[in-house]
């Protein structure tokens, strides 16, 4: 099946959220994830940080869908596309040649 990739930027408004708004979003971000991955799907999810180690760059998304329309239809529900707090973009990962990923390993 198919791998796609999401990779998402903060918008300037959501730096500047509260801590408590910013751990609310994560929170609903995180069990949206694992409500994903317990309905049979292949999904995982992180943040990006700098050479400081200090988050704030946005986050990466790898998820395994049937096509791109499926893919970006999951992606969607992401409460941090649906509250307007990311600049996103989706798309399909054609791997050609390196080391077999770990995340493969559930392939078999």
């Amino acid at each position: 099946m198919p791998i796609f990739i999401k990779t998402e930027k903060f918008k300037d408004k959501t730096l500047e959220l509260s801590k408590i708004e910013k751990k609310r979003f994560l929170s609903m971000h995180q069990e949206w994830v694992q409500d994903i991955s317990n309905s049979g799907h292949y999904i995982h999810s992180g943040y990006l940080i700098n050479e400081k180690k200090m988050p704030g760059g946005g986050g990466l998304l790898i998820i395994e869908a049937k096509d791109y329309l499926t893919a970006r239809k999951i992606i969607e529900e992401d409460p941090m596309i649906k509250n307007k707090l990311v600049i996103w973009e989706l798309q399909e990962w054609i791997p050609i040649n390196g080391s077999k990923p770990k995340f493969f390993n559930h392939l078999g």
